[in-house]
């Protein structure tokens, strides 16, 4: 058994073994692949940690619906009167085990040029994004509908990122860039996730940003705990919901 070498978050490589098994960091999250293939936990995480998830997904995104309706409802008055359209936009993503899901969240690209595939990714100075679309995209307010989902049990607080179908990373299919990007759906996608708090977010046409966006998604799954999710959850309030827009 190999024992790994703390060398710091930044660091690419801690150690190899003789059984091609290499541990790299991804912002002080150890992943560990063999052949270059990411390892996943052998079983799911054990039913206390599961339940307590849950029980944190309900808890947080009930309490955020409630102290965030005055607001809610100001973005979709905001939404209705600033271009025609539906205040809500619904597309079909990856769920757990890929199961597609229908994901919601604010509208905020004129209704008539919106993809409803998501296939054509919004990017920095889309002329598709409102006035109203700028504002809660630059603050990710159009993501909190997603609150919903996690109510229903589509989603979780924390997790991977739900990607729509199709989803194309430096000009391909993201499953071709990345060999093991299913592996991601090993868990449900989250409202944030390890990549996004560490700017990891937004379009994903570099394809080495694409790559390392998906690393980030496995190293989260192999090291998920309440205790992350909570560290999570505390980077996402600080660095996500001030800047950037993510998919």
């Amino acid at each position: 058994m190999a024992i790994w070498s703390d060398i710091g978050a930044d660091a690419r490589e801690f150690e190899r073994s003789d059984y091609g098994q290499v541990r790299v960091s991804k912002h002080g999250l150890p992943l560990e692949m063999i052949g270059g293939t990411p390892v996943l936990p052998g079983s799911p995480p054990w039913r206390l940690q599961a339940v307590g998830k849950r029980f944190l997904d309900v808890t947080l995104s009930a309490m955020a619906l409630v102290v965030l309706t005055p607001l809610l409802l100001v973005v979709a008055v905001a939404i209705k009167l600033s271009s025609p359209g539906a205040v809500l936009f619904r597309q079909q993503r990856h769920g757990k085990d890929g199961v597609p899901f229908e994901l919601y969240k604010f509208r905020s690209l004129c209704n008539e040029v919106a993809d409803p595939s998501g296939v054509q990714q919004v990017l920095p100075s889309d002329p598709r994004v409102t006035r109203v679309g700028r504002v809660i995209r630059a603050t990710s307010l159009d993501e909190l509908p997603q609150l919903f989902n996690i109510l229903r049990g589509d989603m979780s607080i924390i997790g991977p990122r739900p990607h729509p179908i199709g989803m194309l990373a430096g000009g391909v299919p993201y499953e071709t860039l990345v060999p093991y990007y299913h592996r991601r759906h090993a868990v449900k996608p989250g409202l944030s996730g390890w990549a996004q708090v560490n700017g990891l977010r937004g379009p994903t046409v570099d394809p080495v940003v694409a790559r390392e966006r998906i690393d980030h998604d496995i190293a989260y799954i192999q090291n998920q705990s309440l205790l992350l999710d909570i560290k999570i959850v505390l980077l996402t309030l600080q660095r996500q919901f001030l800047t950037g827009s993510g998919v």
